[in-house]
């Protein structure tokens, strides 16, 4: 009878242990799912068996007037973004057509052909028809901030090949930023930095996931009527 007191009364401790752990819960950030915009790990070391020099070494090896910027595979690089677009289209369209045929009834042997008195070959015909089409579309876009990526790979004419991501949780949702691109060794400044405009072949992305980004999308019905698939 004692012990089952006791675990009466320690119940309620339990329950608000469990409470306090459900609540500071926090959604774990997930990897990307592309193998475009992945990190890049550095060049392993060649092993000594395999080792053709002792001092230099190809993966980690340093010139004495050279600075520290991203030159080899799995080397770090960090993106100033700076992005801003903004674009502007409009058409007007407009079109008339107007037709008319007219035919007088004939006359056959000094006689218009009638029936019971109403000329039956008097014909007149007309149409006609109009459109106007108009149009507008406009668009604006900004992103600024930085992003750090990794050499991916080395380029023959000494470019780099850049890729990377960054994924930030916060309560029930994600967001990301992904980065890929082609990028001159001349363009890094000093601070090891370089501008997303001058990236070349840039794959820029930014977007999230989780609840907000759910009730941000249109439903399937809808993003159905909206589409080119349906025909009203």
């Amino acid at each position: 009878m004692f012990e089952s007191d006791s675990l009466l009364r320690l119940l309620p401790a339990l329950a608000a242990v469990l409470a306090v752990s459900a609540c500071s819960h926090v959604t774990p950030v997930s990897r990307g799912d592309s193998d475009e915009f992945a990190t890049t790990l550095p060049q392993q070391p060649v092993p000594p068996e395999h080792n053709a020099g002792a001092i230099y070494q190809p993966a980690s090896s340093q010139a004495l007037f050279e600075d520290f910027k991203a030159r080899r595979v799995g080397d770090v690089l960090t993106v100033v973004l700076s992005e801003r677009t903004d674009a502007s289209k409009s058409a007007n369209t407009s079109t008339s057509k107007d037709s008319s045929v007219d035919i007088s009834n004939p006359t056959i042997a000094g006689r218009p052909v009638t029936r019971n008195g109403v000329p039956i070959l008097d014909n007149r015909l007309s149409g006609s028809r109009s459109f106007d089409g108009s149009g507008d579309s406009s668009q604006s876009n900004r992103l600024d901030g930085s992003i750090a990526v990794t050499v991916a790979e080395v380029l023959p004419n000494g470019n780099l090949v850049v890729q990377g991501e960054r994924w930030l949780a916060i309560n029930q949702g994600q967001e990301y930023i992904r980065l890929r691109g082609i990028v001159r060794p001349v363009d890094i400044r000093a601070d090891n930095t370089v501008l997303s405009t001058q990236v070349a072949d840039a794959q820029l992305a930014y977007g999230g996931r989780g609840a907000v980004a759910d009730s941000n999308r249109q439903g399937w019905a809808s993003r159905f009527f909206n589409s080119g698939w349906w025909p009203f």
